[in-house]
C-alpha cells in the first residue's frame, strides 16, 4: 500500500516547527539555486556536450600555425666627451633597442619586404567547405604530385584536394586591389574571373598577360584542369600594415640590445622567408643609414669634379697661350715666392668653400662651429688681399703670368685633392659597417606548431558549454513566473488543500490519445488506483469532508484561472475516489465550450447538459452511469451558441437542486474564470468553490486575479488544489512524500 501526505488546509506549513521558512526576497537561497541547477542538469549536460563537440571539431579543422624566430644585436655607438665615458653609465638612458624596434617595423623596411616577396598578392586554393582544407593538409605527396579527389571527376568540381600551388609574381588590377578567381585549364592555360565569375583575362604560365587594365604574371601553376584559386590583390599600404601587425619585435632582457623577431604563418616556408627578408632589409638599411653622409659627400664631389677639370683645362690653355704671345719663359724669383703663397692660400680657400654647404645645412650662423668657419674664411681672404698688393708691385707681364700660373696650380691641386677624396669616400662607404647584425638567422620548428592549442580550445569549449548551459537554466528559471511552491499560493490567502503529483500513467494515456492509439484518455482512478496522484485525491477527499461541513449545500464547483491546468482530470478522478468511498456522486461537465469528460468515460456526447438546459432532452436522457459504482455524470452535450445564457436559466438551478437532494456530492466542472464568465454563474449555486492551479504554469498574479474575480461576484474560494506537481531539487523546502509499503 502507498500512503501520501498532502498539506493541510487548516494549517500553514510555514508555522510548522520543523519547516524552514522561505528566505527573504533580497537574499540568495543557495540551496534553491543549487536545486535549480540540479533540475536542469540534463539541459546543462546537453549544451556542454554540444559546445564541446563543436569546440573539438573547430580545433581539429584549424590549420597549424608555425612561428619563425630570429635574433638581431644592436651595438652601442661609441662617442662622447673624453673622460666622460664612466660618468655616462651613471645617467638614465633609454635602450637603443626601442628605437631600432620601431625602425624594424617601419613602412620603409616592411614595405620593401612586401615588394620583394609579393605579399600584396594572396593566393589560396578553393577547398571543399569546412573540411576541404583539413583534408588537403593531410596529403603528403612529392613536389608536383596532386591528391586524388574524394568525389567529382578529376577536379572538375573546382575544388582542390592537396598538392595544388599557384605563384603570381606580378599583378596589376584597376583600382589597385580586389578579389578574383583563377581557374586552371589545359597545358598551363589559366583564366582570371571577377566576382561575378565573368572572364576578364586569360594567359599562359611564365608568360605575361595584359588586357583591359589587368596585368598578371603566373610563374608557377600546379593543379588539375578546372581547379580554382582565390586570388586577392591588396594595396601596398594594406599589405604593409598587415605585415606590421603580424611581425613582433621585443628586446630580450633590459638594455641587452638583443632584439627577438617573430612571425607566424600557416606555411613554415613563408614564415621563414618573410622573417629572413625583414632581417636582411633592416641590416641593409642600417648600413645605408650609417654611410649616408659619405654617400652624399661622394655624390657632391663626383658632380663637381667635371667642372673643376674643365676649369683646370681652360686655365692651362690660357697660361700656355700667354707664354707664347708674350714670349715669356719663366717667372722671376720674387714672382715665384708670391705665387707659391697665393696657390697655398687659394687651395685652402677652395677647401673652405666646399665645406660651406655642409656647414650651412648643419649649423646656424650663431653656432660656434659656423663662426669659426667664417672667421677662418675672413682671415684667409685678408691674407689673399695682402698677397694681391704684393703681386701688384711686379711688372705687368709678371703679374699676368703669376695670375695665370696661379689658376693652373690651384686648379690642379684642387682636382687632385678631389680625386683623392673621391677614392677615400668610396673606400669608406664600401667598408661601412652598421651598428646592427643578425645573430641568429630566421628558423622555424616545423615539428611543433604554436597554434592551435587544441587541448586549450577543447577545455575552453567545455567550460563555455557549462557556463552557457547554466545561464540558460538560470534565465529560464528567472523568466518562469509559474508558481512551484505551495507557500507562494498560501501567501495570497488561498489554502492549499492538496498537492497532486504529476502522474506518469496519466501522461502515457494522454500521449496515446494524441497519437490516436486509444480513443479515450481513461480514468486514472480505475486504471491505476495506487498511483500517487490518486492517493493525493484520496487525501483531498478527507480534507473536503471536513471543509464542506459548514457549506450551505453539497455542490462542489471546480474551476481554474486558465485552460490546461487539469480541472477535468481532478474533477473526474475526485468523483471516482468519492464514489469508491460508498458515496453517490454526480459529475456535471459545465464546460459547455470545450468539456471532454465524455472522452474519459468513453461515452457518446450526443445528449448532455446543453441539450437538457435547452429543453431538448430530459434528465433521464442526459444522465449516464459510469463503470465506477455510485458515480453518475452528465456530459456537456452539443456545443451551444449561448452557453452563459443556458447556465443562467431556471432549468440549471432546478437541475442542481434536484441533484443535490438525490446525491451525496455533486461536482461541477467549469471552464476557467479568466477566460469566460461561466464559473461566476455556476458559483452562485455551489456551496463550495475550489480552484485548480498547475505547477509551474500559473503565476501568483493569475491566482490573485482569479480570487478577486470570484470575490467581485460574491463567491468565496475555499482553497486550491495544486496539480501536476513535479519533484524538483529547487523545491527542497516543500514537496510531497510517498512511502512504498507493500506486503
Amino acid at each position: 500500500m502507498t500512503d501520501t501526505t498532502a498539506s493541510s488546509p487548516t494549517g500553514n506549513l510555514s508555522t510548522n516547527p520543523g519547516y524552514n521558512s522561505a528566505p527573504q526576497d533580497d537574499e540568495i537561497d543557495l540551496l534553491a539555486l543549487i536545486g535549480t541547477l540540479w533540475d536542469g542538469k540534463w539541459l546543462i549536460a546537453a549544451v556542454t556536450v554540444v559546445l564541446t563537440a563543436i569546440g573539438v571539431f573547430y580545433a581539429l579543422i584549424q590549420p597549424p600555425v608555425y612561428r619563425a624566430n630570429a635574433l638581431i644585436q644592436v651595438e652601442e655607438k661609441q662617442g662622447g666627451l673624453p673622460g666622460m665615458e664612466d660618468l655616462s653609465g651613471l645617467l638614465e638612458s633609454t635602450s637603443k633597442a626601442v628605437t631600432e624596434i620601431e625602425l624594424i617595423k617601419s613602412r620603409r623596411v616592411l614595405g620593401q619586404v612586401v615588394d620583394n616577396l609579393n605579399l600584396d598578392i594572396i593566393t589560396t586554393p578553393d577547398y571543399f567547405p569546412v573540411i576541404g582544407a583539413t583534408i588537403a593538409r593531410r596529403f603528403s605527396g612529392a613536389p608536383g604530385e596532386l591528391a586524388e579527389p574524394l568525389w567529382g571527376e578529376g577536379g572538375r568540381d573546382g575544388y582542390a584536394w592537396g598538392g595544388e600551388k599557384l605563384t603570381i609574381t606580378r599583378m596589376n588590377v584597376p583600382g589597385g586591389s580586389g578579389n578574383y578567381i583563377l581557374e586552371t585549364g589545359e597545358n598551363g592555360v589559366w583564366t582570371l574571373l571577377n566576382g561575378n565569375e565573368e572572364p576578364i583575362l586569360q594567359g599562359q604560365t611564365n608568360t605575361p598577360a595584359e588586357a583591359n587594365g589587368f596585368g598578371v604574371m603566373v610563374t608557377e601553376l600546379v593543379a588539375r584542369p578546372g581547379t580554382r584559386f582565390n586570388v586577392t590583390k591588396r594595396s601596398h599600404y594594406a599589405a604593409t600594415m598587415d605585415l606590421q601587425r603580424a611581425v613582433s619585435a621585443s628586446e630580450k632582457g633590459k638594455s641587452s640590445g638583443i632584439i627577438e623577431l617573430a612571425y607566424e604563418h600557416t606555411n613554415p616556408d613563408v614564415a621563414e622567408n618573410v622573417l629572413a627578408e625583414v632581417g636582411q632589409n633592416y641590416v641593409r638599411q642600417n648600413v645605408e643609414r650609417a654611410s649616408a653622409e659619405a654617400a652624399k659627400s661622394l655624390e657632391f664631389l663626383r658632380s663637381s669634379l667635371p667642372d673643376v677639370k674643365r676649369d683646370l683645362e681652360v686655365a692651362e690653355q690660357k697660361f700656355n697661350q700667354y707664354q707664347v704671345e708674350e714670349e715669356t719663359i719663366d717667372i722671376t724669383a720674387e714672382g715665384s715666392a708670391v705665387l707659391e703663397q697665393i696657390v697655398n692660400l687659394e687651395t685652402r680657400i677652395s677647401e673652405l668653400e666646399f665645406q660651406r654647404a655642409e656647414i650651412e645645412q648643419r649649423f646656424q650662423p650663431t653656432h660656434p662651429r659656423y663662426r669659426a668657419w667664417a672667421s677662418q674664411m675672413a682671415e684667409l681672404k685678408a691674407r689673399r688681399a695682402e698677397l694681391d698688393d704684393r703681386l701688384g708691385r711686379l711688372p705687368a707681364t709678371q703679374q699676368e703670368l703669376v695670375r695665370l700660373r696661379r689658376d693652373v696650380e690651384v686648379g690642379n691641386k684642387i682636382y687632385l685633392q678631389m680625386l683623392s677624396n673621391v677614392q677615400q669616400l668610396d673606400i669608406a662607404r664600401a667598408g661601412t659597417v652598421g651598428n646592427v647584425r643578425v645573430v641568429d638567422e630566421a628558423v622555424v620548428n616545423t615539428t611543433s606548431p604554436v597554434k592551435p592549442k587544441r587541448g586549450m580550445i577543447a577545455a575552453a569549449a567545455l567550460l563555455l558549454g557549462g557556463m552557457i548551459g547554466t545561464a540558460i537554466v538560470l534565465v529560464r528559471a528567472m523568466l518562469n513566473r509559474g508558481i512551484e511552491n505551495p507557500d507562494d499560493i498560501e501567501k495570497l490567502g488561498l489554502p492549499v488543500y492538496a498537492t497532486v503529483p504529476l502522474s506518469d500513467t496519466q501522461a502515457d494515456m494522454a500521449k496515446k490519445k494524441r497519437n490516436r492509439q486509444e480513443p479515450t484518455s481513461g480514468l486514472l482512478a480505475v486504471v491505476n488506483p495506487a498511483d500517487l496522484a490518486v492517493e493525493s485525491l484520496r487525501s483531498l477527499r478527507t480534507s473536503l469532508h471536513f471543509g464542506m461541513m459548514d457549506a450551505r449545500n453539497n455542490i462542489l464547483m471546480i474551476s481554474g484561472p486558465s485552460p490546461g491546468v487539469g480541472k477535468t482530470f481532478v474533477s473526474v478522478n475526485l468523483a471516482a475516489v468519492m464514489a469508491m468511498a460508498n458515496q453517490r456522486v454526480l459529475l456535471v461537465d459545465a464546460d459547455l465550450r470545450r468539456g471532454f469528460s465524455h472522452d474519459v468515460f468513453n461515452v457518446s456526447n450526443h445528449i448532455g447538459l446543453s441539450d437538457l438546459l435547452a429543453g431538448k432532452a430530459t434528465l433521464d436522457d442526459s444522465l449516464r452511469h459510469s463503470s465506477v459504482e455510485g458515480l453518475d455524470f452528465i456530459s456537456r452535450g452539443t456545443v451551444p451558441p449561448n452557453p452563459s445564457e443556458l447556465l443562467m436559466s431556471k432549468r440549471f438551478d432546478e437541475l442542481l437542486k434536484q441533484a443535490s437532494a438525490s446525491y451525496d456530492l455533486v461536482i461541477v466542472d467549469t471552464p476557467p474564470i479568466l477566460a469566460v464568465t461561466d464559473p461566476a454563474i455556476v458559483g452562485k449555486h455551489a456551496g463550495t468553490t475550489m480552484l485548480v492551479a498547475r505547477f509551474g504554469a500559473n503565476s501568483a498574479k493569475e491566482l490573485e486575479l482569479t480570487k478577486r474575480r470570484f470575490e467581485q461576484n460574491g463567491i468565496e474560494v475555499k482553497g486550491v488544489i495544486f496539480n501536476a506537481v513535479k519533484k524538483k531539487a529547487s523545491n527542497y523546502g516543500y514537496g510531497y512524500y510517498n512511502y512504498d509499503y507493500q506486503s
